[in-house]
């Protein structure tokens, strides 16, 4: 991504924190549809939608990948699960960490899928 082009958006964009408004920019920039935030109130839809942007939950953006690519998504995850080296991780433990950080939604919906990851 060019950075000059999305830096000189910055000045011209009104976030309720300024110190995100270069997230916005960056977005804009490369025509990203979502930006994921567990900090919503950060980026309201009212500053989002003219530029065709929503901002989304961490978990909401991972469960609605969940079910729109399950079975890609269910193999990025054994494939991650595996890399984990320290420690390694049972798929339970895996699991568990995703409800640690918040993302409640994705963890349940993998619950059931424990076998595959």
């Amino acid at each position: 991504m060019d950075r000059k082009r999305y830096e000189s958006l910055i000045p011209s964009l009104s976030l309720p924190d300024d110190n995100d408004r270069h997230v916005l920019a960056a977005a804009i920039t490369a025509q990203a549809p979502v930006i994921v935030t567990f900090n919503l109130s950060d980026f309201p839809e009212s500053q989002l939608a003219p530029y065709g942007i929503r901002a989304m939950h961490p978990d909401a953006f991972l469960t609605e990948l969940a079910y729109d690519v399950p079975d890609a998504f269910l193999a990025a995850l054994c494939h991650h699960r595996y890399a984990l080296r320290n420690p390694v991780r049972t798929p339970e433990q895996y699991i568990a960490s995703f409800v640690d950080n918040g993302l409640i939604q994705i963890a349940g919906w993998l619950d059931q899928f424990k076998d595959r990851i």
